[in-house]
């Protein structure tokens, strides 16, 4: 990437209006995520037309896809935030050694899943809370996102990085045609095809494919700051090195590049090559990573064991419990990720301002999306609210899953409004390097308050305490998030300092 292309992205973050900044990021990405969630609403959507017990198989595996994502998220967030800061100080090829370093730990990771998942499938699907009738189904289904498991990974941690650098357009380019796909896929297999839940399956690890080679686009043709370079993983081990410019993804570090703040130097191998020589070791970058995007496996782990306690709990009330709280969840979670889009342009705004030490942009940034989340996700709540039941029966026409399913939107919709508070203010965290923060809010809303509010209302109300759980962990999040919040802002010092 030229210098001046980098000048120009450098004047766009540190000088462009922290609010208007925020909705040019904000706007894609949450394109990206409403767009992505519609097409797990479209799994949803079309496998319930097959009947209740496959309807209950999404939710089931839904259990399994938190896991792959919290894995993605984890690599993604952990580099990323990083990635920012350092592009906020000038710091460019250290910046790409973390991008480098993620991909290939996270497609490790998404290997594992895969070999470990398909080895204990069934017990797996019987932990996440299937019913001897769900079972055949959640089987079909997790066969195939089992097999893409690596390359949800990487589509996690590409989108991810493109979004720190402020390239949000690209990664909701990559994330919208993924999911245009699978919709069209889902109709094409399941409806045209005949194919049934594993028409699902299949539609959902080709689209994500698709997703993944689209994300990698910018890198491979040098649109991105952050550079993905096999040997920034373990520099030293390789002494010659072949130069091929113009690509994303280089094979040669030979000529350093002079950044500001940089504290990079190269040094020469015998007159063979030259190995760039990092000032953090292999070790330090990895512990950066997993401590930063601790947060992110801890809210999306924690989603897991808590939709698998949510399937267990619902499970002596049937299979119509089980997908009635399943598109109770699917919906708000549409609704939610409205609010975690406009959170994630807060991010790569946040991140970069920091490293640059912009403080007063930091505190602008976070006002500007804490008071838009909460009149967004307030507005859509409200109609959630007194819609819920045509919006359940779009789903699933079965009294019973409507008879739970009502309830549980009605609940969750009716607190939806406080979740900005609790999503701005760890993503401040997470984009700043407070991961001990950040990873302790993480864990309130999916684990800390949920499972012990499933736990206990369930014996008290029964399947209405299972239906208002969730409502009450947001509420107990959300006021825990302010103390914390406006500690870490009264903090921040002077600009410059």
């Amino acid at each position: 990437m030229k210098s001046s292309n980098k000048e120009s992205q450098f004047k766009m973050m540190t000088e462009t209006s922290p609010a208007r900044l925020v909705l040019r990021l904000g706007l894609p990405t949450t394109i990206s995520m409403l767009v992505t969630t519609i097409y797990n609403m479209a799994d949803t959507y079309f496998v319930s037309s097959l009947g209740t017990s496959q309807s209950g198989a999404v939710g089931i595996v839904f259990g399994l896809m938190s896991i792959i994502q919290a894995v993605g998220f984890m690599y993604g967030h952990g580099a990323g935030s990083n990635i920012g800061r350092l592009l906020g100080a000038g710091r460019t090829e250290e910046a790409g050694r973390y991008a480098s370093m993620s991909v290939a730990l996270g497609v490790l990771c998404g290997g594992l899943i895969t070999l470990f998942g398909l080895t204990l499938q069934t017990p797996f699907m019987n932990l996440l809370g299937s019913t001897e009738t769900i079972l055949p189904y959640a089987l079909e289904y997790s066969f195939y996102i089992l097999l893409a498991a690596p390359v949800m990974v990487l589509s996690c941690i590409l989108n991810n990085i493109l979004r720190y650098e402020g390239k949000a357009a690209f990664a909701m380019i990559g994330l919208v045609s993924g999911g245009l796909l699978n919709i069209f896929g889902d109709f094409l297999t399941i409806q045209v095809l005949g194919m049934g839940v594993p028409g699902a399956g299949i539609s959902t690890a080709v689209s994500q494919c698709i997703s993944t080679a689209i994300l990698l686009v910018p890198f491979l043709r040098g649109k991105t700051q952050s550079k993905l370079n096999v040997y920034m993983i373990l520099p030293g081990v390789f002494s010659k090195l072949r130069n091929k410019k113009g690509s994303g993804i280089t094979v040669d570090v030979s000529t350093s590049m002079q950044n500001k703040s940089h504290d990079t130097q190269s040094a020469s191998s015998a007159g063979t090559g030259f190995m760039t020589h990092f000032s953090q070791p292999g070790y330090a970058v990895i512990g950066s990573i997993l401590a930063i995007g601790l947060p992110s496996l801890m809210r999306q782990g924690l989603g897991s064991i808590s939709t698998m306690i949510l399937n267990s709990s619902a499970n002596p009330y049937g299979d119509a419990a089980i997908a009635g709280m399943s598109i109770a969840s699917k919906v708000v979670g549409f609704i939610f990720c409205v609010g975690l889009g406009i959170g994630q342009g807060f991010q790569p705004v946040a991140g970069f301002n920091y490293g640059a030490k912009l403080y007063s942009r930091v505190k602008a940034a976070y006002r500007f999306t804490l008071i838009l989340g909460t009149i967004t996700l307030g507005t859509i709540g409200f109609v959630g609210f007194f819609l819920a039941e045509p919006i359940v029966s779009l789903f699933r026409d079965d009294p019973d899953v409507i008879a739970v399913g009502v309830p549980a939107l009605k609940f969750q919709a009716g607190v939806i409004f406080l979740m900005p508070i609790q999503v701005t203010t760890n993503m401040l965290f997470q984009c700043t390097g407070k991961s001990v923060r950040a990873t302790l809010l993480s864990a309130t809303r999916s684990g800390l308050y949920f499972i012990p509010a499933i736990l206990i209302l369930r014996l008290v109300w029964g399947l209405t305490g299972i239906e208002c759980s969730q409502a009450l962990a947001d509420v107990l999040t959300s006021l825990t998030a302010v103390p914390f919040a406006i500690h870490f802002l009264r903090s921040l010092p002077a600009d410059g300092e």
